[in-house]
């Protein structure tokens, strides 16, 4: 890919790191807030594990859906990962291929999404300062709309998943990454180290993703498609 390319990719990283900053003063700025989200991506976090126990107990996909549910969809705290990626990004040109920096960028812009729609959903609720119930949740999800994002939420978690499974057959940009390793880790960049090498490496192990991101784009969409029409326990309670 060309140098405009890459220069495009380390902007669109730029400036999803800017919107996920935005979130972390905020929430710094209010306190209530901030155990409101909480709540939601910790009970989110525990919808995901439930709605995919079954791939998570298959030797082939428990690291793949561990890294969706972790570094991509859950309710991982991403502050060091991003602060990486901020000090890195000015040169990350010369580090990483375009496509790569696409990849990491289009990551990037998922927390961010997923971060703007926590932050709806909470403004939605009857009363942020407490639990909810299932009926709760799709009653704000509703209520907060954004339906179009929602979509565009799923299809990140796919193209992240798709870009990651074609990076694994390319030999020597996992090669690369492995030099990466030290002086990555030396320059304190260890917590974006670990993110590259653990999305590598689970899609690696899996030995094709097809199969996988069809199931995850099923399910999310036929939840997502369960709550718009009204249905109030389209999964079963993550608390429970």
């Amino acid at each position: 890919m060309t140098d405009s390319a890459s220069q495009d990719a380390v902007q669109a990283l730029l400036a999803a790191l800017e919107r996920v900053r935005q979130h972390h003063v905020e929430r710094a700025a209010k306190p209530e807030l901030s155990r409101a989200l909480t709540r939601v991506c910790e009970w989110q976090a525990r919808r995901l594990r439930r709605t995919y126990q079954d791939l998570e107990a298959q030797p082939r996909y428990e690291a793949a859906i561990r890294f969706f549910e972790t570094d991509l969809y859950g309710g991982t705290d991403f502050a060091q990962r991003d602060a990486d990626l901020a000090r890195v990004a000015p040169v990350f040109r010369r580090l990483l291929p375009a496509s790569v920096i696409a990849t990491v960028a289009t990551a990037v812009e998922l927390n961010a999404l997923s971060q703007d729609l926590d932050r709806a959903l909470v403004d939605a609720m009857v009363a942020r300062d407490a639990g909810f119930s299932i009926a709760d949740y799709c009653r704000a999800y509703r209520k907060m709309g954004q339906y179009d994002r929602r979509a565009r939420q799923i299809r990140l978690v796919g193209d992240v998943g798709v870009a990651l499974d074609r990076y694994v057959g390319m030999p020597m940009l996992r090669g690369a990454l492995t030099l990466m390793r030290k002086p990555a880790k030396a320059a304190g960049l260890g917590a974006l180290q670990d993110f590259l090498e653990r999305g590598f490496g689970a899609f690696a192990r899996m030995r094709g993703a097809v199969e996988l991101l069809a199931t995850i784009e099923s399910r999310e969409r036929a939840i997502h498609d369960a709550i718009v029409a009204g249905a109030d326990a389209p999964f079963p309670d993550p608390l429970a």
